[in-house]
C-alpha cells in the first residue's frame, strides 16, 4: 500500500479492532452472566426471531450502504434517497412481521416468539436511521468515532440485559439487550453526524446503485438465511434446549469470528475499492490482510476449541456442559470463514455484482447438499457440516478472486503455511497442557491459556514469522502516534 493510504487503513484497523473486540469482550461478559442466569430453553425460543432478523437487516440495507462506501462522489439526493428507501423497507418488513409471527410461534409450538415480536423487531427501523451516517462515517475512516458509538451503545444493552436478568426478567432481558443497543446507537450517530435528510430526493440515485446494490443485498441474503437454516430446522425436528444449546455454541463462535471481520472488512473493503485500478498495490496489500487475518484468528479460533471444556465449566456452569462438544468443533469453523471473507472483499472491490451473486448460488447449492445429509442425522453432524461449508466457501472464494488480482494461490498458501503450522502447535500444548493438569478448573484454564499464549508467541519470534513482524510494527506504530 502507499504510505498515506497504508498509515489508514492500519489506524482504522487498530480501531476498528479495538471497538470491536472490546465490544466482544463486554458481550461475551454479558453472554456468560446471562447463561448462567437463563435456560438453554429461553436461549432456544430467542434464536428463531434472532435469525429472522438476521436475514431482514439485509433487505432493509439493499446492498445501498456499500454502494454509498463504493461510490466515487455521492451526493445530498444519493444519501437522502438511500435513507428513505431503507425507512420504507424496513418498516414495511416490521408490520408484516408483526402480522405474521403468531403463525410462526404455534408452528415452532413457541408462544414465546409472539409475545416478544412488536418489540424485538423494532430492530429494523433503529437499524434503518442510521445506516447513511454509518456509510459517510465509513468513507470518512472515522472509525474511532464508530468504535466509540459501538461501543458505548453495547454498554448500555448489557447492563440492562444483566439488570433485567437478575430481576428475573427471562426472555426479555435479551429482547431490552438488542433493542437498546441499537436505539443507543442509531441516537448517538445521528447526534454526532452533521448530515440531515435535506433537499431533494429520487429514483434515480436508487437506480444507479441498485445493480451493485441489489446483487450484494442477493449474496448477503442468501448467505445469510443459508447461516441461519439449521436454527430454523433444528427449532422444529429438536427440543427448544437442544437449538439453545447449538445456537450459542455457534454465537459464542461468531462472537470473536465476526468481530474480528468486521473490524477488518469495514476498514479494508474501503481501502481496496480506492486502489483497485493498480494491480501490484492491490496484489500486495490482498496478501498483507490475509497474512495478518490468519495470524490473529487461526490462534483464536484453535485456541477457544482447545479450552472449551474448561472455560464453559468456569463460567458457565455444568447447565451448558452439552454445549462444549458443538463448540469445540464449530470453532474450526471460524478458521476458514475469516480468511475467506478477505478474498470476498476482493470480489466487491473489483468485479461487479453478477458474478458474486453467481458465486453465492454456486455456493448454495453446496451448502444445500451439506444441510440435507446433515440435518435429519444428529445436531452434530450439523456442526461438522458447517465446517465442510465453510472450508467451500473460502475454496470458491479465493478461487473467483484470482481473476481480478495478480497475487498466486501458492503465494497465498506460502503465506498462511508458517501460521497454521505455528497455530497448530499452540492447539498440540494446550491439549496436552489440559491432560497433564487434571484437578481444579480454573487453574487449568489459566495455565493453558498461559501456555497457548507464550507458544504461539514464542514460536512466532523464534520462527521469525513475517505476520508477526507486520503486526508487530503495526503496533508499534500505534503506541508512536499516542
Amino acid at each position: 500500500m502507499a504510505g498515506e493510504l497504508k498509515a489508514k487503513v492500519a489506524r482504522g484497523v487498530a480501531w476498528s479492532m479495538a471497538e470491536k473486540f472490546g465490544s466482544m469482550l463486554l458481550t461475551m461478559a454479558v453472554r456468560f452472566v446471562i447463561l448462567r442466569l437463563l435456560t438453554r430453553e429461553i436461549l432456544g425460543f430467542m434464536s428463531i426471531p434472532s435469525a429472522v432478523v438476521t436475514v431482514l437487516l439485509v433487505i432493509v440495507d439493499g446492498g445501498f450502504s456499500q454502494s454509498l462506501v463504493r461510490h466515487r462522489n455521492p451526493g445530498p439526493c444519493d444519501y437522502k434517497s438511500v435513507f428513505l428507501f431503507n425507512i420504507l423497507v424496513a418498516t414495511a418488513l416490521y408490520l408484516l412481521l408483526v402480522a405474521t409471527m403468531p403463525f410462526v410461534a404455534r408452528w415452532y409450538d413457541m408462544p414465546e416468539i409472539a409475545r416478544i415480536t412488536p418489540v424485538f423487531f423494532l430492530l429494523l427501523p433503529l437499524n434503518a436511521l442510521c445506516t447513511v451516517q454509518n456509510a459517510i462515517f465509513t468513507r470518512q475512516f472515522r472509525f474511532e468515532l464508530l468504535s466509540k458509538v459501538t461501543f458505548f451503545s453495547s454498554l448500555v444493552g448489557g447492563l440492562a440485559a444483566i439488570a433485567l436478568a437478575l430481576a428475573g426478567w427471562g426472555i426479555w432481558s435479551l429482547v431490552a439487550e438488542r433493542v437498546l443497543a441499537a436505539a443507543v446507537r442509531a441516537a448517538l450517530l445521528w447526534w454526532l453526524s452533521e448530515w440531515r435528510p435535506r433537499g431533494a430526493c429520487g429514483i434515480a440515485p436508487i437506480r444507479e446503485m441498485a445493480p451493485f446494490g441489489y446483487s450484494l443485498m442477493a449474496t448477503d441474503l442468501i448467505s445469510n438465511f443459508y447461516g441461519k437454516i439449521p436454527q430454523f430446522f433444528l427449532g422444529k425436528l429438536y427440543s427448544p434446549a437442544t437449538l439453545g444449546s447449538f445456537d450459542q455454541a455457534v454465537k459464542l463462535k461468531d462472537m470473536p469470528a465476526t468481530t474480528g471481520m468486521q473490524a477488518i472488512q469495514n476498514v479494508t473493503f474501503s481501502a481496496l475499492a480506492k486502489i483497485r485500478d493498480d494491480a501490484p498495490k492491490f496484489a500486495e496489500s490482498y496478501r498483507q490482510v490475509v497474512m495478518v487475518v490468519a495470524y490473529v484468528m487461526f490462534p483464536l479460533m484453535l485456541g477457544m476449541s482447545a479450552v472449551a471444556h474448561d472455560m464453559f465449566a468456569v463460567l458457565l456452569g455444568r447447565e451448558w456442559m452439552p454445549t462444549v462438544p458443538y463448540f469445540e468443533v464449530v470453532c474450526l469453523s471460524g478458521i476458514f470463514y475469516t480468511v475467506g471473507l478477505v478474498a470476498s472483499n476482493v470480489l466487491k472491490a473489483q468485479c461487479r455484482g453478477p458474478l458474486i451473486v453467481r458465486l453465492e448460488i454456486v455456493k448454495k447449492i453446496l451448502m444445500t447438499v451439506v444441510f440435507a445429509v446433515t440435518i435429519p442425522h444428529s445436531v452434530m453432524a450439523v456442526v461438522w457440516g458447517l465446517v465442510v461449508i465453510a472450508a467451500c466457501e473460502m475454496a470458491v472464494n479465493f478461487g473467483a478472486a484470482r481473476r481480478f488480482t495478480t497475487l498466486s494461490i501458492r503465494r497465498i498458501l506460502v503465506t498462511l503455511l508458517p501460521v497454521a503450522l505455528v497455530s497448530a502447535a499452540m492447539y498440540a500444548a494446550v491439549r496436552a497442557t489440559a491432560l497433564w493438569l487434571p484437578g481444579n478448573d480454573i487453574l487449568r484454564l489459566l495455565a493453558e491459556v498461559s501456555v497457548g499464549v507464550l507458544v504461539y508467541v514464542g514460536l512466532s519470534w523464534g520462527c521469525r514469522l513475517e505476520a508477526f513482524r507486520e503486526v508487530c510494527a503495526i503496533v508499534k506504530k500505534q503506541i508512536a502516534r499516542k
